[in-house]
């Protein structure tokens, strides 16, 4: 009889362990869009389309406040300069840009319904390790190691030294000297923080049992803007191949990630740069399909993804977005006191520029449009607009982008 009951025992016990599974970990990171500047008050205008409203219903609680997810732990790296900070705990809305790293904020990035929808399709517990920090670059700040030193373009060779010139370095030496502290940096504290959390990860994710283990699932990086604006480290404006260093850099990156991580075929998933949506100029595609070459390279098929993200940019918003800029420029005007505007010669008084401002806005900006812009957007168009349902649409399709890579990585 005591046989017979010290069997079952093994075989309950064999069973549970058959059944337990192992914490799944998926790690993000970037510059301010990974950090994410839609603001929560943002959150309504994603039910105002019929084909997102179910997200929005996923997004919130029965109480109508940001869902607390009981599934997803997320630790967020984030700063300025020297003083980052790490905020930690169950996911919810808050985990987007923060004044403070530890103290919850009021915006989002994808990471919200990136776990989200990750929540849905694990039974197991989640972690989210997410670094990201505000206008940092891939070809010095996040350069990975295998790319070398930082190495200056033709055109920072030619003027650099001369020393004169828009945005050139007055002091060439000292940029130097900057350049190669700065070099990398972000690249190593991204990888110290990820390898801080492994390491005590109960610290974070309380349900984490270590007899289990954990699984890293995948990494999204989601940045670009800081390179594709910068014009001396990629010069050749319109040419095809003006953004090849960037890919280069790129592919350097998934391979050093996956290196440093010991993971050797992480699933990772690049989110390419997507503002002014389908309307973006030759450049700003150059660009994006910079950032998606890395996913076509043989090496990497099956188990990089590039995610456009262009389809998620609002243009309803981006349209208003656009008026506001006019709005902007006409002040620019009227402050030169330039010859073809009302304030030629400068005559006109404060109070005089801004009735005229008024009325100029007013004709150019029905009020249906400003209250469409209150309500859906949050931030300047960098940012995709502070827009919570571009946002939404990007953390969900990460997420299911890196399962489809996931079950690749498991099959034979």
């Amino acid at each position: 009889m005591k046989k017979i009951a010290t069997f079952i025992l093994a075989a309950v016990l064999a069973n549970v362990g058959a059944e337990a599974k192992p914490l799944k970990v998926f790690i993000l990171a970037g510059q301010s869009n990974m950090e994410g500047h839609a603001e929560i008050r943002t959150f309504d205008y994603i039910g105002d389309d019929p084909a997102t409203a179910p997200l929005l219903a996923q997004m919130r609680g029965p109480d109508g406040q940001p869902r607390v997810c009981e599934g997803v732990w997320i630790s967020y790296f984030t700063g300025t300069g020297d003083n980052n900070g790490e905020g930690f705990g169950k996911l919810t809305a808050g985990y987007g840009s923060r004044q403070k790293p530890d103290q919850a904020g009021v915006k989002i990035g994808p990471e919200f319904t990136f776990g989200l929808t990750l929540d849905a399709a694990f039974d197991e517990p989640v972690l989210l390790i997410k670094t990201a920090w505000g206008g940092k670059s891939l070809h010095t700040d996040f350069r990975p190691p295998s790319a070398g030193p930082y190495e200056l373009s033709v055109f920072q060779r030619e003027n650099y030294p001369k020393q004169t010139g828009h945005g050139i370095p007055k002091d060439f030496e000292q940029w130097k000297l900057d350049k190669a502290r700065e070099t990398g940096r972000y690249y190593g504290l991204m990888v110290e923080h990820v390898r801080k959390v492994l390491g005590d990860i109960k610290r974070v994710c309380p349900e984490y049992d270590p007899a289990q283990g954990y699984e890293l699932g995948g990494f999204v990086w989601l940045q670009g803007w800081n390179d594709m604006v910068d014009g001396h480290v990629y010069p050749n404006h319109n040419k095809p191949d003006r953004f090849a260093l960037y890919s280069d850099l790129l592919a350097h990156f998934i391979r050093d990630v996956r290196k440093d991580l010991k993971a050797p075929r992480l699933p990772f998933v690049i989110g390419v740069m997507g503002v002014g949506g389908t309307k973006a100029a030759a450049d700003g595609v150059a660009f994006r399909e910079a950032m998606t070459a890395p996913s076509l390279l043989p090496e990497f098929k099956g188990n990089v993804s590039a995610v456009q993200t262009a389809p998620f940019w609002s243009m309803e918003l981006g349209a208003i977005d656009a008026k506001r800029g006019e709005v902007r420029q006409m002040r620019y005007y009227l402050d030169s006191k330039h010859k073809d505007y009302a304030n030629a010669g400068g005559l006109m008084t404060e109070e005089q520029k801004r009735e005229h401002m008024k009325l100029f806005e007013a004709k150019l900006i029905s009020p249906e449009e400003v209250s469409l812009w209150q309500r859906g957007a949050s931030n300047a168009g960098y940012h995709y607009l502070g827009c919570a349902k571009t946002f939404a649409l990007m953390g969900r399709a990460f997420a299911e982008a890196t399962l489809e890579l996931m079950k690749t990585a498991k099959s034979p």
